[in-house]
């Protein structure tokens, strides 16, 4: 149940990333909503079902927007994985590594994919720029603090509920 709400959420998302948000100039920002899904992912979900998830909405978003089939979902699956791995069974307060993992590795995604996209695509990318880089990472970190206090509302309210019994009413 969990996991399909948060696939429809992505869907939703998606279809709003690729649609509407495009129409946003660009001095404002447009934050990946497919990635910072995918690092709440990590961070709330076991690994099959979260694999799983990731798998789905970076292949629909590869679908939708990708230069090259199958980057996308690949990337997804390394931060996921990445992401997991850093942070299960981790002494310290979520609190204090969620949002600033996330920025990290947005950057070392955005650097990673641009140095491969270098050497399989170079006619095609636009010349690299820190300021770009370092920009959207930083809307990105703020895009993400909202994010993850509604989808971690929206997981209790969707586990509390799944939890509660219902009570069966006899009718007069």
């Amino acid at each position: 149940m969990l996991t399909l709400c948060f696939l429809a959420l992505g869907i939703l998302l998606i279809v709003l990333e690729t649609t509407l948000l495009q129409s946003f100039p660009a001095w404002i920002g447009r934050p990946d909503f497919v990635f910072i899904i995918v690092a709440f992912t990590a961070y709330r979900f076991a690994w099959l079902p979260g694999l799983l998830l990731t798998f789905v909405l970076g292949w629909i978003m590869d679908s939708l927007t990708g230069i090259n089939l199958g980057v996308y979902p690949l990337e997804c699956l390394a931060v996921f994985a990445g992401l997991k791995a850093l942070t299960t069974n981790n002494p310290l307060r979520e609190s204090t590594y969620q949002i600033p993992l996330v920025g990290l590795s947005y950057f070392i995604v955005q650097l990673v994919t641009y140095c491969l996209y270098s050497f399989t695509l170079p006619d095609f990318l636009p010349e690299w720029s820190w300021g770009r880089v370092f920009g959207e990472t930083g809307i990105l970190v703020v895009a993400t603090i909202p994010c993850f206090l509604l989808l971690n509302a929206l997981s209790e309210y969707l586990q509390k509920r799944k939890l509660q019994p219902r009570h069966l009413r006899r009718k007069p």
